[in-house]
């Protein structure tokens, strides 16, 4: 079963070698199977998932058939910028 991605308008540019890597991991195994590649989070993210893919970690939330990508960020800023975004 593959599920429908949808990036939030927030999710930044990142640099091309790590777009490459990290489109190919979203596209081959965060659509296909999230939660044996992704791990939960704990405490006020509860419900979220992340992916580490290289310094980069992809945050998200599985809703039905569709992954909401919330942000895929350097791992100094992730949470930070994360807590910003789902208090909205």
């Amino acid at each position: 079963m593959r599920y429908t991605l949808k990036y939030s308008s927030e999710v930044k540019k990142i640099d091309k070698p790590s777009r490459t890597r990290i489109k190919k991991v979203i596209e081959e195994r965060l659509a296909v199977r999230p939660e044996v590649f992704g791990r939960p989070l704990r405490r006020t993210l509860k419900g979220y998932w992340k992916l580490r893919v290289g310094d980069y970690l992809i945050i998200y939330k599985v809703i039905n058939q569709t992954i909401r990508i919330y942000a895929i960020i350097h791992r100094k800023e992730v949470y930070k910028q994360v807590m910003k975004r789902t208090e909205a």
